[in-house]
C-alpha cells in the first residue's frame, strides 16, 4: 500500500508526539524525585518532604511539578482556549445576523462550528476544571502535593500540542484546511466518503489532537483518584471529605471509563480514513450506527464530566455567602454518585431518530428521565441552603445563583428532549443548541466564574473591583438568556442547526441571539480587564479571611493555608518575596472591595 502525503503527515505528527511524550517522561530521574512542599499539610514538618528554591522566570513554569503552578497553567490555558472559542462563535453569530451569506462562506462556517465545539468542550471545559482541582484539592484535603506530581505536569503539557493539532487547519499551511465534520464527527462524513473536503489531513490532525487531550484527561483522572484516596490528611475522612473533592472523584471515575472509549473510536476512524479498514463503512461491520453508539457512550458522560465539578464548586461556595452549611450534605454526595452511575445509561437518547429498536428507545427514555432526579435533589438543596439564610450578594454568590437559575432552565428543556415523541420533532433543531448552551455557558461557565472570583484574593493576594464584577455578571446573565432563549424559540419554529444560511422568517430571532452574544462579548472584555488590572493594582488583601467567613464558622482550610502564607510572607517552595506584587496600595477606596457590606 502506497503512503500518500496525508498518511505521511499523520504518521510524522504521531511520531513527533511520541517523541515529546518520551522526552517529558525522561527529563528527570523519577525515582529520585523530592517534591516541593505545598504547605497544604497541617503538619508539613513531619511529612518527610524537603523544600527547595524554585527556579525563576520561564524555567520555573517549564519545569514545575508544584500542583499550584500547574493549576495556574491549566487556568491560563483554559482562559486562552475560551477566548479563541468565543471569538469563533462571535464570527458565526455575526454571519447569522442576516439570512444570506455575507461574512464567511458555508465551508468556513462549518469549520468554525466544528472547532468551536471541540475547543469549548475539550480545550476549555476540562482544563478549567483541572485548574481548580489541581490548585485546591491538595490544599483542602491536607496533602503535600498530588500523588504523582510528574504525571500531573505531563498531563498538562500534552494539552498545548493537542490545541495546535485541533487548530492546525486554521494556520497558513499549504493544502491543509480545518475540519468540517461538526464536533460529533458523524460517519460516513468524517470517514472521508466522497473524496471531498473531509479527506483533508486537517481532519486527521484534529482527531489526533482530540485523542491527545483524552490521554491528558485520563492521566489527570488517575492522579486525582490516587491523591484523594492516599494523600488525605489524617483528619480528613470519607465522612468529612468536602463536596468539591467528592465531585472531582466522581468525575475522575467517569473519565476513566469514557475517554479511553473515545480514544479507541478515534483510532478506528483514523484507520478507516488512512489504512483502508471498514469499522464504520456503510453496509459493512457496524456502519454509521456503530460510530454513534461509541461516540455517545463517551459523549453523554462527558456532559456530566463537565457539569459535576461545577456543581461541586457551587455546593462549596454558595453556603459561604448564605451564612449556612450546605443543606442535606449526604444527599448531595449520594446524588453526585447516582449521576455518575446513571450517566452511562442514557447515551442513546441522542439517537432516537436513527430508527433504533423501539423497545431499546423506551429504556433509554426512562433512564434519561430518571437522571433528572438526582439533579433536582441538588437544585432543591441549593435553594434550601439559601432559604432564610443571611445572603450576601457578592460576585461569587451572584454567579452561584445564576448557575442555579440557568441550570434549572437547561435541565427542564433537557427533560423534554428525553421524551421520544418530543425529541423526534425537536432533534437537530436550534432547541438542542439552546438547551445544551444553557448548561455549558449558563451553568458550567457561571460556576467557573464563581470559583475565580471567590479564590482570586487567595491566588493573587489582591481583591478585584466589585462594580466591574457585577457589570460582568449582569451582562452575562442577561446575554445568556437572550441568546439561548432565542435559540429555543428558533427550535420550536423548526430552524435546523449547523446552517450558515436560513429562511427570512427566522431573521428576527437570529438577530436577537446575535445581540445577546455581543453582550456576552462585552461582559467577557470587562472580566479580562478586571482580572488583569486587579492582579497588578487591586487592593492588597491584608488578612486570611477576606470574605469574613470566620464570623459564621464557615471558613475552610485553604483560607487557613492562605493566612499562614500571609503571616510568614514566604512564597511556596521557600522563595522569600512579598505575597503582594508591589507593596501596599495606599488610599484604596473601600467600595472597590467585593466585601459583604
Amino acid at each position: 500500500m502506497q503512503l500518500n502525503g496525508q498518511l505521511a503527515l499523520t504518521i510524522l505528527m504521531g511520531l513527533f508526539l511520541v517523541g515529546v511524550f518520551a522526552w517529558l517522561t525522561r527529563v528527570e530521574n523519577w525515582s529520585g524525585y523530592t517534591p516541593l512542599s505545598s504547605g497544604g499539610s497541617a503538619v508539613s514538618g513531619e511529612s518527610g518532604y524537603v523544600s527547595e528554591e524554585k527556579p525563576a522566570g520561564i524555567v520555573r513554569w517549564l519545569t514545575t511539578v508544584d500542583h499550584k503552578d500547574i493549576g495556574l497553567m491549566y487556568g491560563a490555558y483554559g482562559v486562552f482556549a475560551f477566548v479563541v472559542g468565543g471569538l469563533m462563535v462571535i464570527l458565526m453569530r455575526t454571519e447569522l445576523a442576516t439570512p444570506e451569506t455575507v461574512l464567511v462562506q458555508p465551508g468556513f462556517y462549518n469549520s468554525l462550528l466544528t472547532s468551536h465545539g471541540i475547543t469549548m468542550l475539550f480545550l476549555f471545559g476540562t482544563p478549567i476544571i483541572a485548574a481548580f482541582s489541581n490548585y485546591f484539592i491538595p490544599l483542602i484535603i491536607g496533602a503535600d502535593d498530588m500523588a504523582f506530581p510528574r504525571i500531573n505536569a505531563i498531563a498538562f503539557w500534552l494539552l498545548p500540542p493537542a490545541a495546535l493539532l485541533i487548530w492546525a487547519g486554521f494556520f497558513p499551511i499549504p493544502n491543509l484546511i480545518p475540519a468540517q465534520t461538526a464536533w460529533t464527527m458523524y460517519t460516513p462524513l468524517s470517514a472521508g466518503v466522497g473524496q471531498g473536503n473531509q479527506m483533508n489531513a486537517g481532519v486527521d490532525l484534529m482527531m489526533l489532537g482530540l485523542h491527545l487531550s483524552g490521554v491528558s484527561a485520563t492521566m489527570g483522572a488517575i492522579n486525582f483518584i490516587a491523591t484523594i484516596f492516599t494523600e488525605r490528611g489524617e483528619e480528613v475522612t470519607w465522612a468529612n471529605l468536602d463536596i468539591f473533592s467528592w465531585t472531582i472523584l466522581t468525575q475522575s471515575g467517569l473519565i476513566l471509563f469514557a475517554f479511553p472509549l473515545l480514544g479507541s473510536a478515534l483510532l478506528m476512524l483514523i484507520a478507516d480514513r488512512n489504512l483502508g479498514t471498514t469499522f464504520f463503512a456503510v453496509g459493512e461491520g457496524g456502519g454509521a450506527m456503530l460510530w454513534q453508539h461509541l461516540f455517545w457512550f463517551f459523549g453523554h458522560p462527558e456532559v456530566y464530566i463537565l457539569v459535576l465539578p461545577p456543581m461541586g464548586l457551587v455546593s462549596y461556595i454558595l453556603p459561604r455567602f448564605a451564612g449556612r452549611r450546605l443543606f442535606g450534605f449526604k444527599f448531595v454526595v449520594y446524588s453526585t454518585l447516582a449521576i455518575g452511575v446513571l450517566s452511562f445509561g442514557v447515551w442513546a437518547h441522542h439517537m432516537f431518530s436513527t430508527g433504533m429498536d423501539p423497545r431499546l428507545r423506551a429504556s433509554f427514555m426512562a433512564v434519561s428521565m430518571a437522571i433528572a432526579i438526582p439533579s433536582a435533589v441538588k437544585t432543591f438543596n441549593w435553594i434550601t441552603t439559601m432559604w432564610n439564610g443571611n445572603i450576601r450578594l457578592t460576585a461569587p454568590m451572584l454567579y452561584c445563583i445564576g448557575f442555579v437559575s440557568n441550570f434549572i432552565i437547561g435541565g427542564v428543556t433537557g427533560v423534554f428532549l428525553a421524551s421520544i415523541p418530543v425529541d423526534l420533532v425537536l432533534h437537530d433543531t436550534y432547541y438542542v443548541v439552546g438547551h445544551f448552551h444553557y448548561i455549558v455557558m449558563g451553568a458550567i461557565t457561571f460556576a467557573g466564574m464563581a470559583g475565580i472570583y471567590y479564590w482570586f484574593p487567595l491566588v493573587t493576594g489582591r481583591m478585584y473591583q466589585r462594580s466591574l464584577a457585577k457589570w460582568h455578571f449582569w451582562l452575562w446573565m442577561v446575554g445568556t438568556n437572550i441568546t439561548f432563549l432565542a435559540m429555543i424559540l428558533l427550535g420550536y419554529g423548526g430552524m435546523p442547526r449547523r446552517y450558515a444560511t436560513y429562511l427570512p422568517q427566522f431573521a428576527s430571532l437570529h438577530q436577537i441571539a446575535t445581540l445577546g452574544a455581543y453582550m456576552l462579548l462585552l461582559g467577557g472584555i470587562i472580566w479580562v480587564w478586571n482580572m488583569v488590572q486587579s492582579y497588578f493594582e487591586g487592593p492588597v488583601v491584608e488578612d486570611g479571611d477576606p470574605w469574613d467567613l470566620e464570623a459564621s464558622g464557615l471558613r475552610t482550610v485553604e483560607w487557613d493555608w492562605f493566612d499562614r502564607k500571609l503571616q510568614t510572607k514566604i512564597a511556596d517552595g521557600g522563595e522569600e518575596e512579598p505575597v503582594t506584587d508591589g507593596g501596599v496600595v495606599e488610599d484604596e477606596s473601600a467600595d472597590e472591595l467585593d466585601t459583604d457590606e
